[in-house]
This record gives structure tokens, sequence and C-alpha cells, in this order.
């Protein structure tokens, strides 16, 4: 990348037959032309400065952004002032893109001046200077404010305006394919983006256990709906750095931001229905994860009491037959393949479905009686 802002400022330099030097809108110096002259007046103090130092003393700043260079959209010349150390007048060529300032290109003004010709071609290559800064700074962007905004605002308008403010700071990747991933339990601090290939965002958000818990949701860029290698080479990346029980959940593919909130509801219940079902695996898809989707669904009651029909069976001592219940329901009421699963005798699984209707009154041979319980035997692992 700072191959291509030299080549830039080179090319600047060659059209206007003097050295440029490029800073960005903070006035960091970036990349600078060849001073081969033998005028010890083609240097003054406040260049040199910028150059051995690589940034400007604030006073330089203030002096200089008194000219309106951060508004202006085309060249600006700016007068000598001996006295701030200015001793040469000077070509400030502002550095735009989607009409914000994100740097400047310097120039010392000499005879004969450049044409305004060759000032608007220098102008054409500042805008891909422009370009280059843009990309730069979205790639290594820390979008936590935002992205974390959009999770954590209601649905309404405050959830819009959050959603515009995303899209802005995304640019032209807003309206590309993405997913979202949710890494729970997660520590305060959020990694960067440059730790994370492929995402876009990433922010440590409001777990829905509560208690002060947090989740970390990182927005991940797709090539293609069908191909979430990205999502869960982020989801496996961000597992290492959380809790050692850490899951994982990747919502579906959508294009665009109007839908983050129901990709993080996606995301958030694939991860919780990975902590409750060990088959899914540390990093569940929530395409994948079946009547858990239905059931991440349902309000979430910590301190509410199971279902009455269940409340005997999910206790302690009931562990066995609570095991063996959520296993013949599973395998549809066939009790070959329970008996195989579970590794016992036709009559042993006989004698615990009985006494699994002893203690919750539920018919097993009734089609409602047996999705109450496999229900409430589901949730109960959430």
């Amino acid at each position: 990348m700072k191959g291509d802002y030299q080549e830039l400022v080179d090319e600047i330099s060659t059209l206007l037959g003097a050295p440029a030097t490029l800073e960005n809108r903070d006035f960091g110096l970036v990349a600078f032309g060849a001073h081969d002259s033998d005028d010890d007046t083609a240097m003054d103090p406040v260049r040199t400065r910028s150059i051995l130092t690589r940034r400007s003393t604030p006073a330089v700043r203030a002096w200089f952004e008194g000219f309106g260079i951060a508004r202006a959209t085309g060249p600006v010349r700016i007068p000598a002032a001996p006295e701030a150390g200015v001793f040469r007048d000077r070509i400030c060529l502002p550095v735009r893109h989607r009409g914000v300032v994100l740097g400047y290109v310097w120039l010392l003004d000499a005879e004969p001046a450049p044409t305004d010709e060759r000032l608007s071609a220098a102008m054409d290559v500042a805008a891909r200077i422009g370009a280059l800064l843009s990309d730069e700074a979205r790639a290594g962007a820390d979008l936590t404010r935002e992205f974390g905004a959009v999770l954590a605002a209601g649905r309404g308008w405050q959830r819009d305006m959050a959603v515009a403010a995303l899209r802005e700071a995304l640019g032209p990747d807003a309206d590309g394919l993405h997913t979202v991933v949710c890494v729970t339990p997660w520590e305060d601090d959020t990694p960067s983006v440059r730790t994370v290939p492929s995402a876009a965002a990433l922010a440590a958000v409001a777990s829905p256990a509560g208690a002060g818990a947090l989740s970390l949701a990182a927005l991940v860029r797709l090539r293609s709906a069908g191909q979430l290698d990205p999502a869960t080479s982020a989801a496996d990346r961000l597992r290492t750095a959380a809790a050692p029980a850490a899951t994982a959940g990747i919502a579906l593919p959508r294009r665009g931001l109007a839908e983050l909130g129901d990709s993080w509801h996606e995301a958030v219940s694939a991860a919780r229905a990975a902590t409750a079902e060990a088959r899914f695996g540390p990093v569940a898809d929530w395409a994948a994860i079946g009547p858990y989707r239905l059931l991440t669904a349902l309000p979430r009651t910590p301190d509410a009491a199971p279902d009455p029909a269940v409340t005997t069976l999910l206790t302690p001592p009931h562990t066995e037959l609570a095991r063996t219940a959520e296993a013949f329901l599973d395998c549809a009421g066939q009790a070959s393949r329970t008996a195989a699963e579970l590794g016992v005798h036709r009559q042993t699984l006989y004698y615990r479905l009985s006494r699994v209707q002893q203690l919750t009154g539920l018919d097993l041979n009734d089609g409602e009686d047996r999705l109450l319980l496999h229900m409430a035997l589901k949730r109960a692992r959430l």
C-alpha cells in the first residue's frame, strides 16, 4: 500500500515539476518525493521537520487549516510566513473521497507556476490517493461502536439510524453478502478485525444469558451463500481466544445490512444450541439446528420452572429416565432404534418408558403428549 502512495506522489511531482509530500488528515507523513535541488531554499523548517519527524506540529497544522484546506475541493495557495517557519509559498491539493477530506498533497510554489490544466490533472491523481486512503481506513477500521449499536437497538427508527451509520462506515462492502457469527461467552476486550480474516466488524455485546455476560458478534464477508468457510474459520479463530467452553453460531447468509437483527438472533440461537447439544459441535449453523430454531425463539426466563409435567423427571435421581425419554422421542418412538442407541435390552427400555409415564402423567402413545415432553426436554438443555 505504501508503494502505491509513493508512486502516486511521484506522479504528481512529475506533473507539476516540484517535489510533493503526502500527509494524512492528521498531518502525519505518508510519502514524499525526492529533493534533488542544490537550492538551499528548496526546503524550509516546516517541510524538513515534517519529513524527519513524520508529523507537523499542532501550531503548523492550525496555521494551514486556517486557509480552509479541510473544506476546499481544489488547489489552495498558501503564502509564506517566515515567523511560522514557512519560508516558501505552498500549494495544497486536498485529498478527498466521497466528499470527505482524508489528507493533503503539499508542494512548494515556484516560478513558473503550474498551469491550471496540470493542477487539474494533479487533482485527479489526488482523488486516486483518496480512494486508496479510504480503502485502507475501511480495511482497518474499528467499527465496534457502529456494529454494536445495530445489534443493541430495538426495532424502529433507532435501528434504522444505526444501520445507516454502519452502512456509511462500510462503504460499498455494506451491500455485499454477509453472515453474522456469535461466540459466547466472551471477555471484555474486542479483537481487531485485522486478526480475523473476512471479518468486516466485531463487537462485544450483552449476552442473552444476562447477568453481565458478554457475547462477541462478528460480521463476516462471504463470496457465495453456499460457502460458509470464511464464517467457520472466523468462529474457530475467535473461539480459541474465548473461554475453553465457548461455542459459536452462524446465521443464514444475507445481502446488505437491513436484516442484521434477524441474523444476530440466528447466530445467538445457533450458539445456544451448540452449548445444549454436543452433536452440533462447538460451531453450529442455524440452518442445521432443527427444533432449536423454534425453542431458542421462545422468551428466556432463566428463573422460570420447567413445565409441571416434567419437573420430577428433570431432577437428578431421574437423569437416566430423562435421557431414555429424549432418545426415544429423537428416534421417532421406534423402540428397536432407541434400545440400540442406548445399549439396553428392549424390555429395559419399556420399563423405563413406563416409569416416565408414571412420573409425568403423559401418555407416550399420544402425539400431543409426546410433543410436550420432547419440547420440555430440549428446552431444559437451553
